[in-house]
């Protein structure tokens, strides 16, 4: 049986969303982990756990859409100054490391030196990349469009122009796929009729017997 909801429920009223959709809590639908980093103006790096993304490639480009990005953080300012970054997807060993970006996140800090992480050149952009990471995206700035009318958040579009992938993660079922590849958010499931649940954890991808498509 299926329930339908177009409106909050009610168990969901009095639980605080932080700025969220109730949406949000109820499909509390997955999304890949990655950290952004950038050159802030006084050259130090610039280091955001980022997620609500999502990547298509088309013709030889690929496009990394970031769904949801603050206006007022350092990470969009360092982007639109530069016009160029880097996408850095952590396995869950180096997890703690990129989420203590979050706090160490002042104008004056390496943000990728203080959070336990190595910062190498980027190969085509003036942009970090976290050497701990496993895949590295290195991109340019494309466009932005508001959320929504009025929003403090955009919608930003990247193209990559270099991918960086740690060799011993190219196999199939063993790499990219597994608890050492990568990481996703699953953002505060809550259960719509009770109101209980409610904590951010982290997934990774794991492979499931089905019938196999070859492209």
């Amino acid at each position: 049986m299926k329930k339908e909801y177009r409106a909050k429920p009610e168990s969901m009223k009095s639980i605080p969303t932080y700025g969220f959709s109730w949406v949000d809590f109820v499909t509390a639908i997955p999304s890949p982990l990655f950290v952004v980093t950038s050159y802030k103006s006084n050259g130090l790096p610039n280091a955001c756990l980022q997620s609500w993304a999502t990547f298509v490639g088309s013709g030889e480009d690929f496009y990394c859409i970031m769904a949801s990005v603050n206006q007022a953080g350092h990470m969009y300012q360092t982007i639109k100054e530069t016009g160029e970054l880097v996408l850095n997807f952590p396995s869950a060993e180096y997890y703690d490391r990129c989420y203590a970006t979050i706090a160490h996140n002042g104008f004056e800090d390496d943000e990728i030196r203080k959070s336990g992480l190595t910062a190498e050149p980027a190969a085509t952009v003036h942009a970090p990349r976290i050497r701990e990471c496993f895949l590295n995206l290195e991109c340019q700035y494309l466009w932005e469009k508001e959320l929504y009318e009025g929003s403090s958040h955009v919608v930003l579009c990247a193209v990559a122009k270099n991918v960086c992938i740690d060799s011993a993660l190219f196999q199939e079922h063993t790499g990219r796929y597994s608890d050492q590849g990568y990481l996703y958010n699953v953002h505060y499931p809550i259960n719509p009729e009770t109101g209980k649940g409610g904590y951010d954890c982290l997934a990774t991808l794991k492979e499931i017997e089905h019938s196999k498509t070859y492209y």
